[in-house]
């Protein structure tokens, strides 16, 4: 057994890097590791003052100096998306000389604001992972070399109360629900999403809040918008329920690292309008149908007439090639990668 330690911004929460990170922990547990969280906030083993997104002075050194006695430190995105550059620096200076996974989410450059930033340091026994190969081809460009993990998913999720959500939200039986299970912000598109639902005379339900000071924008989206627009989050609800509730989804986002509604879409058999940012078409690539944000009459014929056909055969390539079952022994591989052996299992004989 290896004592492993995750450093991340935030857990516990509904973003993408708090959800991936608590299933690698699940999975890295199954294979018999220790695990021990470290954040800035949310919920963690241990809370790290200085290493929040919005923390403007960074951790001192000595608040994770404790990472030393781990014998992996895994590292969420600290150090490829730089939110908090001075936590980044302090995490750099305390691994130095020590073995380290960093799991990249998001790079620098691959958005605009941020791309003036330095992307990420390597050292030799640091090992890099990213969530698509975009990315492990940026890194390389850049002399680092790294492994593709496609984000994984439960390709039998729970079974969410389709009517009584439906209900919950105000919304009448025979009416079309399309999903946004997204926050609001400038990059996620909404203004996409809406007109899609304009043209399908669909309600459109928007799962998460504005943040990055797109309140204003959002209202005024809101206010022109001829589609009716139910917009709060899972309160009393789970993730489940609403993908039951939907009669399709919607990703207009123009860019993600990866893209979690994609697959989810897949998993709770559900028709997905999707906007081909770089990344979706990555995942597209492995042979799923998908329709295209502008593709409202095809969209609307399959809601006319659903194809069973065609969501059993998308959700036969998650199965294959994203399925969270067949995570433990793909992380095995990383850890190896990064030096950890698999821990010793008791002899049959």
């Amino acid at each position: 057994m290896a004592s492993l330690a995750l450093v991340s911004y935030r857990l516990g929460g509904g973003d993408g890097v708090s959800i991936e990170s608590a299933k690698w922990t699940a999975a890295l547990e199954s294979l018999g590791h220790e695990v021990t969280t470290f954040a800035g906030e949310g919920t963690a083993d241990h809370l790290v003052t200085g290493l929040a997104l919005g923390d403007r002075v960074g951790p001192a050194a000595g608040d994770l100096e404790g990472l030393a006695r781990f014998d992996l430190v895994i590292v969420e995105n600290v150090a490829s998306l730089p939110l908090n550059p001075a936590a980044r620096e302090v995490l750099y200076e305390v691994l130095t000389g020590r073995p380290a996974l960093f799991h990249h989410h998001d790079l620098a450059w691959q958005r605009a604001h941020l791309a003036h930033l330095a992307g990420p340091r390597d050292e030799p026994g640091w090992v890099h992972v990213t969530i698509n190969e975009i990315s492990r081809a940026q890194l390389g460009e850049r002399g680092i070399e790294a492994i593709t993990l496609y984000n994984s998913f439960d390709c039998d999720p729970p079974v969410g109360n389709r009517e009584g959500t439906r209900a919950s939200v105000d919304v009448a039986a025979k009416e079309q629900l399309v999903l946004l299970p997204s926050r609001a912000l400038a990059r996620k598109n909404v203004a996409g999403a809406l007109r899609l639902c304009e043209r399908l005379d669909a309600t459109l339900w928007l799962l998460g809040p504005a943040e990055d000071g797109y309140d204003a924008e959002l209202d005024r989206l809101l206010a022109a918008t001829n589609a009716r627009v139910v917009h709060r989050g899972l309160e009393g609800l789970s993730i489940h329920d609403a993908y039951a509730a939907c009669d399709a989804v919607v990703m207009s986002s123009t860019w993600e690292g990866f893209g979690n509604p994609v697959l989810e879409s897949v998993t709770h058999r559900r028709p997905l309008a999707l906007y081909p940012y770089p990344v979706a078409e990555e995942i597209r690539g492995h042979g799923f149908a998908f329709f295209d944000l502008e593709d409202v009459a095809g969209l609307a014929r399959f809601l006319a007439a659903p194809d069973d056909d065609l969501l059993a055969a998308n959700l036969a390539i998650a199965r294959r090639d994203f399925n969270l079952a067949d995570l433990p022994g793909r992380l095995e591989v990383v850890l190896g990668a990064a030096g950890v052996s698999p821990p010793s299992r008791p002899s049959k004989n």
